[in-house]
């Protein structure tokens, strides 16, 4: 049975290497001939795979963004063969995917705490500039026909940027995923920008206001909740980075919750608030890995995550198909009981 056309927005988390698991996820909905991307809203990892579909699908469609997400992960893999943080011999025996292990892991986060990227980084290089540039028409990118929403914090107000396909550039794609102690703030238009994870992991209100589509399908990366207290260092530091990074998503879902419950379903921007339908896509895998593994560019780990976010993705059809473009899957108003 055919099944008529729904137009649906996704919004994509950032989370490093984690991305991956993402790209996973793309990949199956994509196959869904009746999904119909309308826009993509995306933060630092989540940014570059919502770059690398939209030009994908912007040049051959749905084969196109398949292939555009292959090619961009296949090329960080190739430049995590030769990137010094790897896995410790004990850890690929044990099967651990973690950097905690890793001399060299070790080294580069003690030294990060005691010295600027402007003193180990002052020319300000990046890997994925050229990867980047290698796999995105940013002219074709401008016109393609899914909306995209690309969010960095300036530097200067802490406030979210949001940019669209017009002003989207290979440094609003680097911004969007610059961490303050890894690389060099990116300037744009005279102002600097860090990673948008700090004011929208991913920002929701763009895909509301701007796309026809009634339906976002969220694909979460970041564990909201976690059981128990950390006690170990890097522990904690991982989990206030969550919790920050976490921290304006909920409130923007918690806008919509509310939204939903005082708009007039009458009433121009208030009735598309009201119509909104909310979907979440994520898996528990993502809550065991630790924070190191964000850092690790191995082809096995890489295309591990690809296919748990397939999985995911496939779980998430089997479930929840017949609620999109009919209901919301996830449930807004748990979040206002937290409140």
């Amino acid at each position: 049975m055919t099944r008529n056309e729904v137009l649906v927005d996704l919004a994509l988390q950032g989370g490093g290497a984690h991305g991956a698991f993402t790209w996973g996820v793309l990949e199956r909905l994509v196959e869904e001939s009746w999904l119909k991307v309308d826009g993509i809203s995306g933060t630092s990892a989540g940014a570059m795979n919502a770059a690398i579909f939209a030009d994908g699908y912007a040049q051959s469609g749905a084969q196109g963004a398949r292939a555009a997400l292959e090619a961009f992960w296949r090329r960080v893999a190739e430049a995590g063969r030769f990137s010094p943080l790897q896995r410790s011999p004990m850890d690929i025996l044990m099967g651990r995917w973690t950097l905690e292990s890793s001399p060299a892991f070790i080294a580069t986060d003690m030294f990060s705490r005691i010295f600027s990227p402007y003193d180990f980084n002052p020319l300000g290089t990046n890997p994925l500039r050229e990867v980047l540039l290698d796999l995105i028409d940013f002219e074709r990118l401008a016109k393609s026909p899914i909306k995209l929403f690309v969010t960095a914090t300036s530097v200067s107000t802490g406030r979210g940027r949001v940019f669209g396909n017009a002003d989207l550039t290979v440094d609003a794609l680097l911004a969007s995923a610059c961490l303050p102690t890894m690389f060099q703030a990116i300037e744009i238009d005279g102002d600097a920008y860090w990673d948008g994870g700090y004011s929208g992991n991913p920002t929701m209100t763009p895909l509301v206001r701007e796309c026809d589509s009634k339906d976002t399908i969220l694909v979460q990366i970041n564990p909201v909740e976690r059981p128990g207290a950390p006690r170990a260092a890097a522990d904690i530091l991982n989990r206030i980075n969550e919790v920050s990074f976490n921290a304006v998503l909920l409130k923007e879902l918690r806008m919509i919750a509310l939204l939903r419950r005082v708009a007039n379903p009458g009433c121009g921007e208030s009735e598309k608030w009201a119509q909104m339908r909310i979907h979440r896509i994520s898996s528990d895998m993502m809550t065991e890995l630790n924070a190191s593994s964000k850092l690790l560019a191995e082809r096995e780990f890489l295309f591990m995550l690809r296919e748990e976010g397939r999985c995911a993705a496939q779980g998430f059809l089997e479930r929840h198909a017949g609620d999109i473009g009919v209901r919301s899957s996830f449930d807004l108003d748990l979040l206002l009981d937290t409140v």
